[in-house]
């Protein structure tokens, strides 16, 4: 499996990850069988958060890593805090929202909680799960101080924010802000499309986000995509989808050229990009994950790329 820096940190990780958001629905047998078969091909990097099924995600999958018996200096294990529910979150801090909370006192505790749900004492990396407008800086400055001090996150990043929120966060930072996990896929190009419809005035060129992917590259701060095989939000897959016929029918004959599944390409898209992306994947199915993680199976050369793109019903100025 292919290395990344994870923001130029010095942590190397695959440059796939699996999320686990829906891993609470599956047995305990089922659960330590995917995180073997990611052990198994070579992605040893988990992705979760606390409100994932309000909590339940987190616990299922500390506990199929230690029915595993993976040791915990092999694996890289990132969660997300800052996110209240309605009702707040298992074994939480007993705030109730709905709301998104930066304070000290809630990341702190959100940091605990999650490593009590995944039998751990640190955390590689814990990221601001989505932008809070009420944030203040030095608060979240003075939280991943004690966190990092305490040994129990070693580096931070953001969700789902743009360059000048995440300006706004580091300034007040020692340590720098590793990753930015931002919704990217085929059908969900929108910093691509922007950059690239630069100086016209149709849909494309609106720029929802801020410059966010030049600026990940500017400052050496990793992308991870998630959901990258959903088009909308959350509206459903779209491999293998009635809606998407053009586009399936080019993925199908890439897959056969490279000998690997649509799935495949579609990880292969994202990953073909010179921003060094992380891919995270979303399947709880063992076969599927099989197939997504042969990354090293499937080289895009730049016009297939762009194919893919145009398959999606995308243009060129």
């Amino acid at each position: 499996m292919a290395q990344i820096n994870l923001g130029g940190s010095g942590l190397m990780v695959p440059d796939v990850a699996l999320g686990v958001m829906r891993i609470a629905d599956k047995s305990a047998a089922e659960a330590q069988a995917l995180v073997e078969k990611a052990m198994e091909k070579g992605v040893n990097f988990f992705d979760t958060a606390d409100i994932y099924a309000a909590g339940q995600s987190s616990v299922v999958l500390g506990q199929a890593l230690k029915d595993a018996g993976i040791a915990r200096e092999d694996i890289i294990l990132q969660s997300k805090g800052g996110i209240i529910l309605e009702d707040g979150q298992i074994s939480g801090d007993g705030w109730k929202g709905p709301r998104y909370d930066f304070s000290k006192s809630h990341l702190i505790s959100a940091v605990d909680e999650e490593l009590k749900r995944l039998q751990t004492d640190y955390l590689d990396v814990f990221l601001l799960h989505r932008p809070d407008t009420l944030m203040d800086p030095e608060q979240v400055a003075a939280a991943f101080d004690e966190l990092q001090a305490a040994g129990k996150v070693k580096h931070f990043g953001t969700s789902n924010m743009n360059p000048w929120q995440v300006e706004l966060v580091q300034a007040s930072l020692n340590p720098k802000l590793v990753a930015n996990q931002l919704q990217f896929g085929i059908m969900h190009t929108g910093m691509v499309d922007s950059e690239l419809h630069v100086n016209m005035s149709d849909e494309r060129s609106f720029d929802h986000d801020g410059g966010i992917l030049a600026y990940s590259r500017l400052k050496n701060m990793t992308i991870q995509a998630w959901s990258p095989f959903q088009y909308g939000f959350f509206e459903g897959p779209f491999i293998d989808n009635d809606k998407f016929p053009v586009l399936n029918q080019k993925l199908q004959e890439l897959a056969d050229k490279y000998g690997v599944t649509k799935n495949m390409i579609a990880v292969a898209f994202i990953l073909h990009h010179p921003a060094k992306m992380q891919v995270i994947l979303g399947s709880m199915n063992v076969n599927r994950l099989d197939e997504m993680m042969d990354g090293d199976k499937v080289t895009l050369t730049n016009q297939e790329w762009y194919d893919i793109y145009f398959a999606a019903g995308n243009d060129l100025p």
